[in-house]
């Protein structure tokens, strides 16, 4: 939320329960669920795109960020990459735009048909209407990421440019094909039920031709 957001300062110094560990350089947010997840800590006398930093470690008091983690432990978070998020922001945060990236999330039903992040149109269906699959899987719980690479039955398709979320729930419902694969420009979202694998790449249970004959998506992007 953003009153939650204000409290976390870009380049205030970030320490670890047994000393200094870095500087906050960016913050990532849920664009649905309106939410800070994770602060890009920058790690001291290191250059680079920083490590992430789950919300529930840090508090923050005067100038300064506090983590509920050790050095060690904080050195083995997960390095922030900049293909797995959307640079900035849509809506109204107490950050600039630089200083942001935020999920490749998408919502359905959350506004006028072919919105960017608060929405979705699939093919001429309009977004009130209520494509959710039966095979809901937790945000938290599947590991697609953006960039990842989409595998048909028969062959590599393209890569994944984001996450279809059911904002009632915030669980994920279809894996979006980011443009570039076979056919040129059209974009289609992959119900996640359709999805048997998600180890070094997401594999599908559907062909090429029947990925294909999925309706179209119109997304009006951040990047």
């Amino acid at each position: 939320m953003v009153s939650e957001a204000a409290q976390f300062t870009i380049g205030n110094d970030v320490s670890c329960t047994d000393g200094a560990c870095g500087r906050l350089d960016r913050v990532v947010v849920d664009p649905v669920a309106r939410t800070l997840t994770h602060l890009v800590v920058e790690a001291k006398h290191r250059q680079g795109k920083g490590h992430l930093v789950p919300i529930a470690l840090a508090t923050c008091s005067d100038a300064e960020i506090q983590l509920s983690c050790t050095i060690a432990q904080f050195d083995n978070f997960e390095r922030a990459e900049e293909t797995r998020f959307l640079p900035g922001a849509r809506g109204h945060w107490s950050y600039g735009q630089d200083q942001m990236i935020s999920h490749a999330y998408y919502g359905l039903g959350m506004g006028g048909g072919g919105l960017g992040m608060g929405g979705i149109g699939l093919g001429g269906i309009a977004a009130g209407s209520q494509l959710i699959t039966s095979d809901n899987v937790p945000a938290g719980e599947v590991e697609v990421h953006r960039s990842d690479p989409v595998y048909a039955k028969d062959g590599p398709i393209g890569k994944v440019q984001g996450l279809v979320i059911d904002p009632s729930n915030h669980h994920v419902t279809h894996v979006l094909l980011n443009e570039g694969h076979l056919w040129g420009k059209k974009r289609v979202a992959i119900p996640i039920g359709a999805v048997t694998r998600v180890d070094d790449g997401v594999k599908l249970n559907l062909t090429k031709d029947e990925v294909r004959d999925l309706p179209p998506v119109n997304l009006a992007d951040q990047e």
